[in-house]
């Protein structure tokens, strides 16, 4: 493992939360490792108290699995896993457009489309980061209408689980290329004002483990494991 940045003294179950989540993001600690929490609190010159705190909420939040015999071991993602994220992300998305949709500004929809161009020119340009970028500013442009911070807060958790642990740096272009069209239909329901089209499009298309499924095996694979 790569040396731990050290730390200061203030929001210390913060900090090394976001160390730790770096630590997955950047790949230091792999699907199925057991995390050494001695080595770690002692690089991070920590007591055992924030990091307990700071498992803790990575557990809650899917991405570590606490075993009372053999500590805490990174959580693979598994067929279960993504067929629960998918069915929930695409509800709760669903939701906020049949809730609060009417808040929806012309901006919020021009800001869709400017995101859709940007992962479109994104994927032109091969460029990974830009275009996952681009896809979390277009799903913002309509969730953070919510104003349930804790439905928003999930999504952007769930959304983190799939797409930035395991963080693969390639595309399946057909894949993006068929998301950005389903981008343009859900603008296109938005411009007319049906609501309810948007919504559907979301949840039993955009966000259908149903739908998207060849693409999910190519994508997670091998990671993807049956459960």
């Amino acid at each position: 493992m790569a040396s731990l940045p050290q730390l200061n003294r203030t929001s210390l179950r913060e900090q090394v939360y976001e160390v730790l989540r770096d630590y997955l993001d950047e790949g230091h600690l792999q699907p199925g490792e057991t995390i050494n929490l001695d080595a770690i609190a002692a690089q991070l010159e920590v007591s055992r108290t924030p990091l307990r705190d700071a498992i803790l909420r990575l557990e809650t939040e899917g991405f570590v699995t606490i075993r009372p015999r053999s500590g805490v071991v990174v959580r693979t993602l598994t067929e279960t896993d993504i067929r629960n994220l998918y069915q929930m992300i695409g509800a709760l998305e669903a939701s906020v457009l049949l809730g609060e949709g009417h808040s929806l500004a012309a901006a919020h929809v021009q800001a869709m489309e400017q995101a859709n161009a940007q992962m479109q020119a994104a994927l032109v340009a091969d460029d990974f980061d830009g275009y996952y970028a681009a896809n979390l500013k277009l799903h913002g442009a309509y969730t953070d209408i919510s104003s349930n911070a804790e439905l928003v807060r999930h999504l952007k958790t769930m959304k983190q689980r799939l797409y930035d642990f395991p963080r693969k740096r390639d595309f399946i272009k057909e894949w993006e290329l068929a998301s950005t069209g389903e981008h343009d239909l859900i603008v296109a329901a938005l411009k007319a004002g049906d609501l309810r089209e948007a919504a559907r499009l979301v949840q039993d298309v955009h966000w259908s483990f149903a739908v998207q499924e060849k693409f999910i095996r190519r994508y997670y694979l091998p990671e993807l494991e049956s459960s």
